[in-house]
């Protein structure tokens, strides 16, 4: 049975009335998202290490996770955490409230495919339901946070590539089953990956997830950096990386 709450270094998520749990994988990927943000490898007229991000979405925002450590390291970010079933936004909204950055978090009940924003993000996160066309689980909530029966991919897309800014990034965390499906997005969407980096359980396991940064189509030619990332080390041990990734977040680190 998974804990009814996640202590972090600088916040505490509650989840037991939440169908999605805090994961390792997606506390990854939120230390990866700022990572990446804040690497100085951008052109001048790309966000740096100097740059302030101003509005960032997080759709699917469950507990507030992904929100929560990107209004950690950004002091400048207003994050809209959209999250479309009602108990779970609640829930994320009183994780919210206890923050001692609370102005900047603005939870949001509501469906990203029918709503009305209020700008364009510099940033939009998502780590979407994985399952599309599975057995699906008894728990309407479950089949909500895991499968795409409620924003399916090519919905999701569109939501991004509609309320991104022209220099703006996204991010996104997808299972690798679906690996052939997502290079197929550049294509389709008009947007240029930046960035995909393959998830291993250990050094020793095949990958399970991508992370991906992408940016709305530029004209230029791009050419996506492809990197693994294991969690776990030989002696299985959190890996370096994962550790280096996590130490501001993870109490033990």
């Amino acid at each position: 049975m998974s804990n009814s709450f996640f202590q972090f270094k600088q916040f505490i998520i509650h989840q037991d009335k939440c169908a999605m749990k805090v994961t390792t994988d997606a506390c990854l990927f939120g230390a990866w998202i700022v990572n990446r943000i804040s690497k100085e490898t951008f052109p001048p007229d790309r966000l740096s290490q100097s740059a302030k991000i101003n509005n960032c979405l997080d759709i699917g925002a469950g507990t507030g996770l992904l929100s929560f450590m990107i209004a950690q390291e950004y002091h400048d970010a207003n994050i809209d955490a959209m999250e479309i079933h009602e108990e779970t936004a609640t829930q994320a909204k009183e994780n919210a409230d206890a923050l001692f950055f609370k102005n900047r978090i603005h939870v949001v009940h509501a469906d990203a495919r029918n709503y009305s924003f209020r700008c364009k993000y510099d940033l939009i996160v998502c780590n979407p339901p994985f399952y599309e066309n599975e057995l699906q689980s008894p728990s309407p909530e479950k089949n909500i946070a895991h499968h795409s029966q409620s924003l399916l991919l090519h919905e999701l897309l569109p939501v991004i590539k509609n309320n991104l800014h022209s220099k703006g990034f996204f991010f996104l965390l997808m299972p690798f089953k679906r690996y052939e499906e997502i290079r197929k997005l550049p294509d389709k969407y008009e947007f240029d990956l930046l960035q995909m980096t393959f998830v291993k359980q250990s050094f020793y396991h095949d990958p399970f997830r991508v992370m991906l940064m992408g940016q709305l189509h530029s004209g230029r030619t791009i050419i996506t950096e492809m990197d693994e990332l294991s969690i776990w080390d030989e002696n299985k041990n959190y890996s370096m990386e994962f550790t280096e990734l996590l130490k501001d977040y993870y109490l033990y680190l």
